[in-house]
């Protein structure tokens, strides 16, 4: 199957209005696949939108939604509709305040772990079950290195990549025999405007060194069918930045698998 047939007719983007999410829409719509682009802010969706069409063709559906309110997910359902949902991309979750824990509200963390974990883990429910009946789709979940451990002024944030990195292990063990792909795409330093506007209200240049959004879209929707995990700019076996290597991690969760269906007994 093409891109389009193993991943359509419809793709969802969580947070893609600027950085890797729009470029992950926009190289989902030039391999023929609209989308449903989901972000706070609807003026740069709409922009992209009409950006998209004068490239590709294609016509994408947006919605205003704020991923860290308590109804997100209910609004995210409602602009899909009835149409079928091959591809959910949550790209939305980046960290922007760079605090220690205790120097900030704690509505502030609970807003950075709703958005991360809560609607992340609802809408993969609700898009997967379908893609599992039809035997083929695709969950792709950006990620940050941050997933690997807890650090001083990141301890929610990176906490919710952790979550993020072990549940993706768990849901492609799950269904990477049905025909769907999933993916944890792992990332380093990445300039997008949210990285930019960090470093800017902390005083901190851009780092010399910084990989670009376009780059970083390639390679996950490239790495999608090989999840569950992919460390940008690391080849599959080699740790790199990580505690171990990506094809290392794929091993030992499918050892895993294995034995926790000795125990829990296997789906017919």
């Amino acid at each position: 199957m093409n891109f389009a047939d193993r991943y359509g007719p419809w793709a969802v983007v969580a947070g893609a209005s600027e950085g890797t999410g729009r470029a992950f829409a926009r190289q989902i719509a030039a391999l023929g696949l609209p989308c449903i682009l989901i972000a706070r802010r609807e003026a740069p969706l709409a922009a992209l939108a009409a950006e998209i069409k004068a490239e590709s063709g294609v016509d994408c559906v947006v919605a205003s939604v704020d991923l860290a309110a308590p109804d997100a997910f209910e609004r995210i359902v409602a602009a899909v509709g009835s149409r079928e949902v091959g591809l959910f991309v949550s790209n939305a979750g980046a960290d922007p305040h760079g605090d220690h824990f205790l120097d900030r509200g704690i509505q502030d963390w609970i807003d950075l772990a709703q958005r991360n974990t809560m609607v992340t883990l609802r809408c993969c429910h609700h898009f997967a079950e379908p893609m599992r009946t039809r035997g083929k789709g695709g969950i792709l979940l950006v990620n940050s290195g941050a997933c690997y451990g807890g650090a001083s002024f990141m301890a929610t944030y990176a906490a919710s990549k952790a979550f993020t990195l072990c549940f993706a292990e768990g849901l492609w063990a799950e269904l990477h025999t049905q025909g769907v792909d999933v993916l944890t795409l792992v990332l380093g330093r990445t300039d997008t405007p949210a990285f930019r506007k960090m470093l800017a209200d902390k005083g901190q240049p851009v780092p010399d060194q910084v990989a670009s959004a376009a780059e970083v879209a390639a390679m996950g929707l490239e790495r999608l069918p090989h999840g569950p995990v992919h460390n940008w700019g690391v080849a599959d076996d080699v740790a790199g930045f990580a505690p171990n290597s990506a094809a290392a991690r794929r091993e030992r969760i499918l050892m895993v698998d294995r034995i926790s269906s000795q125990i829990f007994g296997s789906r017919p």
